[in-house]
């Protein structure tokens, strides 16, 4: 890898090759890398079959094939999704800070408790929150701060969760993670509209949290999502977050003079 490359915004797998990864006991190993031109960096997603270690059958086998080895599969593949921290955290100093999987986590919980409201789906709400950042097991946490062009990132997104779908065999449930998958990044519905909201709610409240940990102050994540909130529930919530942090920073203030 060149050496200019962001560490971070390097796809999951990648990263993995320097260390142990769960990736190397899937029944059909896919290894990921990628390839760059010269001057701006490209990513191409490249897979790799293998035989099954030791096995003495081939990797095209009924057996090896099934449904059941490739949820275990794609599910291993999910696992840097718990493991890959947020970079917004990581460049503003944050010790331990959240994974990709907490993020996408507490957005579902959101949506499981946010008020109804009329022609939302809450279901697909919650579905929508799990997979919106999926394609990130691949391709890491890209943020404006890696330097990549918003049609780059999508581009390099929809080749990651290509390559996932393939993994998880394709059929119904692939279709079903890029179909919500693309009505999210699209903003395509009334529920992407909701979720986009949490995403953002879900940003500022931890923002706040951090605040309160580590004695930060992490303006930047609070101004970038001002204005921004599509739906009622995500403006009262962004409300009550803002007004609890303005309080908090008031009783600072206090406390200082």
């Amino acid at each position: 890898m060149a050496s200019n490359t962001c560490m971070y915004c390097a796809p999951s797998i990648f990263r993995f090759a320097r260390r142990r990864s769960p990736v190397v006991f899937m029944t059909r190993p896919y290894s990921f890398r990628p390839v760059y031109s010269s001057g701006a960096p490209t990513l191409r997603i490249v897979s790799v079959h293998s035989k099954k270690p030791c096995s003495g059958k081939s990797a095209t086998t009924p057996e090896t094939d099934s449904p059941t080895a490739s949820a275990i599969d794609f599910l291993t593949l999910c696992h840097s999704l718990k493991t890959t921290k947020r970079k917004g955290w990581i460049n503003h100093g944050i010790k331990g800070p959240e994974s990709i999987a907490d993020h996408m986590y507490r957005m579902a919980l959101m949506a499981l408790i946010a008020g109804d409201l009329p022609g939302v789906n809450r279901e697909r709400c919650i579905k929508i929150a799990i997979v919106h950042d999926i394609a990130e097991a691949i391709v890491g946490d890209i943020t404006p701060s890696c330097g990549v062009p918003k049609e780059e990132k999508r581009r390099r997104e929809q080749a990651a969760l290509t390559e996932m779908c393939k993994i998880l065999g394709g059929g119904m449930r692939a279709e079903e993670i890029q179909q919500l998958w693309a009505e999210y990044e699209n903003n395509a519905s009334l529920e992407a509209n909701l979720v986009k909201d949490f995403d953002k709610v879900e940003l500022i409240l931890q923002a706040l949290e951090y605040e309160m940990e580590h004695g930060k102050v992490l303006d930047e994540f609070f101004l970038s999502t001002e204005g921004k909130f599509q739906t009622e529930i995500g403006k009262s919530w962004a409300k009550e977050i803002n007004s609890r942090r303005k309080s908090l920073l008031a009783d600072k203030t206090k406390r200082s003079n």
